[in-house]
């Protein structure tokens, strides 16, 4: 039971590796662009972290200016049915990019153009791929996600994605397709760029995620029913790093292994990239420099823990200044969040010159009780106007309970936005209703139209009295969230306004939501599109906790006729024609329930 209010529109929330072996974080040291346009004064390097090309560097507003590098970085991507057994408990079905868990990392620089075909060779699936928090300005229908800015890419189909790299930083891409990413349809974005402090050696991206020895269908099928009864989702049986830990009784599965260089500084990219869980992030002996959120610079700051919620990245500076030998990291979930695991991520550490070993060592004091985000300071200061807030707040209630879905009339127990569970057709997205000139948009796609005089827009997301005191990562596409401020209660502009923060807010485009309380953002309505913007958790996903708005329509670039985004349409059409295997039985984004199926014995 969550509350979204919103402000300036009408928004609303309904709500391993085949081998087994593990992944190890790689140093990926690359060079910037070449020089464009003028003479370079510095040069990008350990020493000089902040310069990049003629300029560009930390100090510039990436949401207005980028390089045009001219070139243009391609990747395949093959999404296939496996097995994998990445803890060595239990083998299961996996569906991996490229056959890995976690799949490629795509690799460019800031200003590159980006061109990656996605091959869905899926027997019984759909899939479609997203690229989280790349903003995708003018490029909406690049956003990969079936049911609002695409169909979905059909069995045996294929489809190339092209945008540019107006940002850099960190990310991960996966499916938008069900419940496909928590069985291995993702993998992690680096956009190499300046940084807001030094560092020697970049270990690259370091992906954490929760693991359930079932599938992750069957989880959101208990998830289903566990909410049914209030009993909440089930806990996942292991956490995974880098796609690889050990099992729960420490015989089974491989610790992932990471090598320091005596003395020097190292770049770590840390992703949460699971289904269901926060995660409280740490090494012993070794605080985290932090130099940036999601695809935000932030002022350096140090902290001996990290709360990385789901769809959060932080990149930070590790210091290898302490004695040579290995060091556990940890990865645990943190119950203030109400997640839970049965098992506790782990991975070691390992100084140059020193033997691998189970480490010795204890994690850092001062370990925190609670589920509240950060709130650092941005390197690029961007101010929020306040003048209009107070008179464009309005409160939409997100609630869970009892609620009648027009698919067939039946009472059920979803999370609602307005009365409303978020459910999509995956063969016809909104884009597709726009490009056809048909604004009847069925009321479960929780579209809002966002004023085209609007040039900001402000929301109050409220948890409703009585709801559940869940925490959500709540993730916004298309833009950074500007944070205004959160609290405990019900929200009161006379009572809180005061308490809002317009100068130089956090930004990022995932945070959370307290449990039994409120979040205020903020974003200016300055990238034409259909956006999405819902709770991280798939399993809240899975019961309507979305909803999508219509920003500067008239702007809206709606792919030609006969080109290939139409082609997936027709192709998934088709596919749908010929009776597949698998009924759809979800909201066209993640799993919803009951399915549309009732035989679930198989699946139990």
């Amino acid at each position: 039971m969550r509350f979204f209010t919103v402000l300036g529109v009408a928004f609303g929330l309904s709500i391993p590796l085949v081998s087994g072996s593990p992944l190890r974080a790689e140093r990926l040291d690359f060079s910037p662009a070449p020089v464009l346009e003028k003479k370079q004064t510095c040069t990008n390097g350990p020493t000089s972290r902040s310069c990049w090309l003629p300029g560009f560097n930390a100090n510039t507003d990436m949401y207005t200016s980028w390089p045009n590098t001219g070139r243009t970085v391609t990747y395949d991507l093959k999404i296939t049915n496996t097995t994998c057994n990445p803890d060595g408990q239990q083998s299961r079905v996996c569906m991996l990019v490229n056959g890995k868990m976690p799949g490629p990392t795509i690799i460019g620089n800031w200003g590159d153009t980006f061109r990656i075909t996605i091959r869905n060779m899926l027997q019984h699936n759909g899939t479609s791929i997203h690229w989280h928090g790349l903003r995708q300005l003018n490029s909406n229908s690049q956003d990969g996600v079936n049911g609002v800015t695409e169909c979905a890419l059909a069995p045996g189909d294929a489809k190339t994605y092209t945008f540019k790299a107006t940002e850099y930083g960190t990310s991960w891409y996966h499916s938008h397709f069900s419940a496909q990413y928590g069985d291995g349809v993702f993998g992690t974005i680096i956009i190499n760029g300046p940084a807001t402090a030094n560092y020697e050696l970049d270990l690259g991206t370091y992906t954490l995620q929760d693991w359930y020895h079932i599938t992750a269908y069957q989880a959101a099928r208990r998830a289903f029913l566990s909410g049914q009864q209030l009993l909440g989702p089930p806990a996942s049986d292991n956490i995974l790093i880098n796609g690889t830990n050990k099992g729960n009784d420490g015989t089974t599965g491989t610790y992932n292994n990471v090598k320091l260089k005596p003395g020097k500084t190292h770049r770590l990219r840390l992703v949460n990239t699971a289904l269901d869980v926060a995660l409280r992030v740490s090494l012993d002996g070794h605080p985290f420099t932090v130099i940036a959120n999601d695809f935000v610079p932030v002022v350096p700051y140090t902290t001996p823990y990290l709360l990385i919620g789901i769809g959060q990245r932080y990149d930070v500076i590790i210091k290898a200044n302490q004695t040579a030998g290995n060091y556990w990291f940890r990865a645990e979930a943190e119950n203030a969040c109400l997640s839970f695991s049965g098992g506790v991520g782990k991975s070691i550490f390992t100084y140059e010159g020193q033997t691998v070993a189970n480490p010795t060592t204890n994690a850092l004091p001062g370990r925190p009780t609670d589920c509240n985000d950060p709130k650092p300071v941005n390197k690029i200061a961007k101010n929020v106007p306040s003048a209009t807030f107070a008179t464009q707040a309005e409160t939409l209630p997100v609630t869970f309970g009892n609620t009648t879905v027009a698919s067939n009339n039946q009472s059920l127990i979803l999370w609602t936005v307005n009365g409303t569970s978020m459910i999509v057709d995956p063969a016809e997205p909104t884009l597709e209703y726009l490009a056809k000139g048909n604004d009847s948009f069925p009321p479960n796609y929780n579209l809002v139209r966002v004023s085209p005089n609007a040039a900001w827009t402000y929301w109050v997301i409220q948890q409703a009295q009585g709801a559940p005191p869940i925490p959500h990562p709540i993730h916004l596409h298309g833009h950074d969230m500007y944070i205004l401020g959160t609290g405990l209660g019900q929200f009161d502009v006379d009572q809180h306004l005061s308490s809002l923060t317009f100068t130089n807010p956090p930004r990022r485009d995932v945070h959370h939501l307290p449990a039994n309380g409120w979040l205020v953002i903020a974003y200016p309505t300055d990238n034409p599109g259909a956006w999405l913007m819902h709770c991280h958790i798939a399993f809240h996903v899975a019961m309507g906790l979305s909803n999508q708005f219509l920003e500067r329509e008239a702007d809206i670039k709606i792919p030609a006729r006969n080109s290939e985004w139409w082609n997936t349409c027709i192709n998934y059409e088709n596919y749908l024609r010929n009776r597949p295997v698998y009924a759809q039985d979800d909201s066209g984004l993640k799993k919803r329930w009951p399915p549309a199926i009732d035989d679930f014995s198989a699946m139990m």
